[in-house]
């Protein structure tokens, strides 16, 4: 079982979530108001769904907000279906999202991939000079200062440090991080390799290399 928080300004729609995910046996926390969630103690939480047009704080600056708070996944909820909206959400740190009108079905499959993504059993490191990958703790750092990387962020690197030197193509990090069911696109991958890189760069560290017209390859 999950604890779920769930942002939208209709409350019919966090019934239905509620009633969806109840079935999965996931407790569901719903919020109505999303300028209450930057106070909130978010670490009680598994994994976010967020809306993305509310009034008063919309989902995309909310998520901005509070990303560094939330380390577990975040799925829009929108019925925003532009490329550039999409690539927006997962440059702010989200996950993946749901489009609106959502089935069921479709739901329950996004969440439990994305829970079960955290969940896997890790059971060591992968070290590359100052590089190091805690499998178990999910966590990256360059010599001991950690890298504040997302979940999908963390997702592909660990990918990619597992096949160190192989190339790997868009469609193969997005198939193997984020599951069949996602939505996303070759520039939404693009977007997370390049939040990446850039937090690796800050700290010292480009292990991720581009291989034009193929795909990225951790470099050893």
């Amino acid at each position: 079982m999950a604890r779920i928080l769930a942002i939208d300004d209709e409350r019919a729609i966090l019934d239905a979530l509620a009633r969806i995910l109840a079935r999965e046996g996931h407790e569901v926390v719903r919020v109505t108001d999303p300028t209450s969630v930057p106070g909130m103690n978010l670490t009680r939480f598994d994994l976010m769904l967020c809306d993305v047009m509310m009034p008063g704080l919309d989902g995309f600056e909310l998520v901005r907000q509070i990303r560094s708070a939330f380390d577990g996944p975040i799925l829009f909820l929108t019925a925003r279906v532009a490329e550039e909206d999409a690539v927006t959400g997962y440059g702010l740190g989200a996950d993946d999202y749901v489009r609106k009108p959502f089935g069921a079905a479709e739901l329950r499959a996004k969440v439990a991939a994305h829970l079960r993504r955290e969940r896997r059993p890790h059971a060591h490191a992968l070290a590359f000079g100052d590089v190091r990958l805690d499998l178990g703790a999910r966590e990256l750092s360059v010599g001991d200062a950690p890298v504040p990387l997302s979940p999908t962020e963390y997702a592909i690197c660990e990918l990619l440090a597992r096949h160190p030197a192989q190339v790997m193509s868009r469609a193969q990090i997005r198939e193997r991080v984020l599951g069949w069911e996602s939505d996303a696109d070759d520039a939404a991958i693009s977007m997370q390799v390049s939040r990446a890189r850039k937090k690796l760069a800050a700290a010292g560290a480009d292990p991720i290399a581009t291989v034009w017209g193929m795909g990225y390859k951790w470099q050893l």
